[in-house]
Formats: structure tokens, sequence, C-alpha cells
């Protein structure tokens, strides 16, 4: 990898933007020049391919794009990154230079394609981000990563950008930020940035979403940008403005993971001890209850009794929600941990129900 790029790839923020689509030669360049005199963004996006739902979508400018992308970077002086689906995609885009990569949603899901996608890098030191897969499977997710890995792509990032569940919600891609945060944990050196852009779907929710990302340590941020945005090809909801990105930018608040700072450390550390010291008490009060569970069951097998009890299980159920409520918890909480502590007991109370 250039030096050049290797210093922008390792930058914490690492601030991605440009246009959800290349649409036009002027397009493309006003909107990089407006970015870079923001002074906030590292690296320019633009969509060249776009995989799109339905047929007669806008589906992107295609190669005849990446020329423009190329006299951006020699404009600007910043680095360009693409969306790439198919190996064909690698080889047109590293012939125009473009210094980083990402592979879609859309992509991700499908591990014919990705290996197409990896097979196709093999040999180069380009950087790919990788995007969560449509549907919230993060066996996809890592499938995609390793497959990189293994053709010897050295460089990889994750790219959040929320995943589509049914129905109607607020979020375009809901964020379900359990999920990122889980492959955080399985690759804690790994780049993970977000895209507030397709989480939200619209303008007014970009900078909360963006702050939440950073609040959890996420290392960077890809927001689409349009000098035009209501009249942008594609994506139209989403984009903002060059210098409306540099207000969202500017209003972020960063936080570091650790500080240095004595007060701190030591006042963490000695939180950190007792929230220790209380989950080992909540995992003995479990242990106890499955016990009792265990008594329960061995009562209902010897009177022929179901082991759900759908009465019993909504009483307990209204009691916790009440009560948890009054300490201060959601009640998707409660109903999440008390739906675990069920399967829990259940499973207990089977083994009992058939070990005479």
């Amino acid at each position: 990898m250039k030096e050049s790029i290797q210093a922008t790839w390792n930058k914490r923020p690492l601030l991605i933007s440009g246009p959800c689509s290349a649409e036009t030669e002027e397009q493309v360049l006003e909107t990089a020049q407006r970015l870079a005199n923001t002074g906030k963004v590292d690296v320019l996006r633009a969509g060249i391919w776009k995989p799109r739902t339905k047929p007669g979508m806008f589906e992107g400018i295609g190669v005849k794009g990446l020329p423009w992308l190329m006299q951006a970077k020699k404009i600007t002086g910043l680095p360009t990154a693409v969306e790439v689906a198919t190996g064909k995609h690698v080889e047109v885009a590293l012939q125009f230079d473009v210094d980083i990569l990402w592979i879609g949603a859309r992509t991700t899901v499908n591990p014919f394609s990705v290996q197409e996608v990896a097979d196709a890098l093999r040999g180069t030191n380009v950087p790919v981000l990788v995007k969560n897969p449509i549907n919230p499977d993060l066996e996809l997710w890592s499938g995609a990563i390793e497959r990189l890995q293994k053709v010897g792509v050295n460089d990889i990032g994750m790219i959040h950008r929320g995943f589509s569940n049914y129905g109607n919600t607020e979020f375009r891609n809901a964020p379900m930020w359990h999920l990122p945060i889980e492959m955080k944990r399985r690759y804690p050196e790994m780049l993970l940035i977000c895209d507030p852009s397709h989480i939200c779907g619209n303008r007014h929710m970009l900078q909360s979403i963006a702050q939440k990302s950073i609040d959890l340590d996420f290392g960077g941020l890809m927001l689409e940008s349009h000098i035009d945005p209501d009249n942008a090809w594609s994506d139209a909801k989403q984009q903002v403005t060059p210098e409306r990105l540099a207000e969202i930018f500017e209003a972020l608040v960063w936080r570091a993971e650790n500080t240095t700072e004595l007060e701190f450390v030591t006042a963490l550390a000695t939180l950190r001890e007792q929230i220790n010291h209380i989950d080992d008490e909540l995992l003995t009060l479990i242990g106890q209850r499955m016990k009792i569970a265990d008594k329960i069951g061995i009562y209902k097998r010897d009177n022929n009794v179901t082991i759900l009890q759908t009465n019993r299980w909504n009483e307990i159920l209204d009691r916790a929600v009440n009560k948890g409520e009054q300490l201060g918890l959601s009640k998707e909480f409660i109903i999440r941990y008390f739906d675990a502590v069920h399967l829990e007991s259940i499973s207990h109370q089977n083994k009992v129900m058939y070990d005479k």
C-alpha cells in the first residue's frame, strides 16, 4: 500500500464522504471540492455501480464515472473509494487508481460474489471495507472477512450500515447495535466504521446515529453528501450538502476508549470491580433459581403436569415488568431477560421430566 494511503487508513476517526452516486463530471468535481474545503473529510466516495432492488432504477453511471473520480483526487489530493461487486469491478477500479474498495451489503450476503471479488484482489495491497449483509447474519459478515484474509488482503475494515427488517420502523435499516458490537469483539483490532446514511434513510437522524456509533467506539463514519441532495439520482432523502456535513462533524463529540487520567482510572477500576461482584451474585442467584426449577420439575413429573404453565408465566412476566420499570429498567430488557431465564428453566425441567 502506498505510504500516503496507509496513513489515511490508519487515521482515527476516519471520515469518508461523497455522493451516493456519481452522476455527472460537474457534480462529482464540485462535491469533491466542497468536501475538501470543509477540511473534515479524509476519503472521497462515490457510487459507480449501484445494485438496485428493481430493474429500471438508476444502476450507476458505470466505468465512465471513474475518470471523474480520478480527476477529483488530482484536484483535492484526497484518496478515493468505490463499491465493487464483481471481479471486473475490482479490475477496472484499480486501473483508475481507486485507493480503497468496499463490498456492499447486497454482495456480502452472497458468498459466491464475495469469493469472486476476493479472487480478483489476490496479490493486491488495496484496503477493503466490508459492509454487513442486508440480513442480520454475522456468519456471512465474518465469512466475507475470512475470504479476503485467505487471499492475502491485509487491510480489512467493517462498515455497519444497519439490517433490513420486515415492517415499518423509524430506520431505513435497523441498527441492531449488538451485532456490530459482537463483530468488534471478534475482531478487536479491525477498523469498524458506521454508515448513518443507510441506517437512517433520512437527514434529520444522521447526527444522532453518528454520535451513537462514536459513543460505542467506532473508528469512523461514512456519510453521503451531494451538492443538490433533493435532486440526487439515488437516495436523495439521506444525503446532505458538504457544508451541512461539516456542521454535523463539528457537532460530534469524539470520545477516547481509554485515558491515563489517574482519578478516572481509579474510579473506573472501583466501579468495574463492583460490577464483577454483582455479576457473581446474579449468577449465583440464577443458579439457585434453576435448582428450584428442578424441584418444580420433579413435582410436575410425578403428578403428570405439563412443564409449560402459561398463566404462571404471564404472572411472572407482568410482575417482573412492573418491578423492573420501578427500578429504571426498560420493558424490552425485562422481557428479553426473563425470556432467556424462562427457556433455561424449561430446559432444566425437561431434563428432570425424563430423568427418573
